[in-house]
């Protein structure tokens, strides 16, 4: 049995509930990443399973793992062809005027031999869209519900710190550390489409430091 929760499981597809703090691919200095559960998560399977999307290391919930070739093919195409429903919740370290909106900022990849990389909006990047709305408010921190129609590096997190100028508590790129252990963003919800074939359908449950901050899914 993995160690890692498995909230979908057919012959093409896992989606796992990945933990927020476990990077995709092995950090450079060494360290736990999720190439260490791939071969308990075979599961029967000859190969094993292999990332399809990318999740920010900090961020936990649905990741989605191809079981063959073919299906990798398939699902790379649709998270391409933006057909791909996804629903993430964050904590911001405020709370927005509005109660929903939509942020449209085009992000472009700058870095520096001091400050390494970060995403930053820009006329010429590529075009961002992301739709949120409010959920719960608690001491001074909202709960935030967002869907993506595009999926940039960073989109969530950027969109968050300079689209609605507040960004998500314990992001230290874009925000300011502290309050959290990590960046409090999740993965909370998956609809991959397959044509002909029933669509892959997961939801991860909230994690247990959303929970200790006193907020609740809908």
């Amino acid at each position: 049995m993995t160690a890692i929760p498995i909230l979908f499981e057919d012959a093409e597809a896992l989606v796992i509930d990945k933990p927020g703090g476990l990077p995709i691919e092995r950090p450079r200095k060494g360290g736990a990443a999720l190439a260490d559960h791939l071969e308990a998560l075979k599961l029967g399977f000859h190969n094993p399973p292999v990332p399809v999307h990318r999740l920010d290391t900090d961020t936990s919930g649905c990741l989605l793992l191809a079981r063959h070739v073919k299906a990798l093919k398939r699902f790379a195409r649709a998270f391409e062809e933006r057909s791909v429903t996804k629903r993430y919740l964050g904590v911001l370290a405020g709370v927005p005027e509005l109660e929903e909106g939509t942020v449209e900022l085009a992000l472009a990849k700058i870095s520096s031999a001091a400050a390494g990389w970060r995403m930053i909006p820009a006329k010429k990047g590529k075009p961002s869209l992301t739709h949120w709305r409010m959920i719960a408010v608690i001491a001074g921190r909202a709960l935030v519900e967002f869907r993506p129609e595009t999926g940039r590096t960073h989109q969530i997190r950027v969109h968050a710190a300079s689209g609605m100028g507040i960004p998500l508590l314990g992001d230290p790129v874009y925000g300011t550390p502290g309050g959290a252990r990590r960046t409090m963003l999740h993965a909370a919800g998956l609809e991959v489409p397959r044509g002909g074939k029933p669509a892959i359908v997961a939801s991860a449950p909230l994690p247990q430091d959303f929970a200790a901050l006193g907020f609740r899914d809908e």
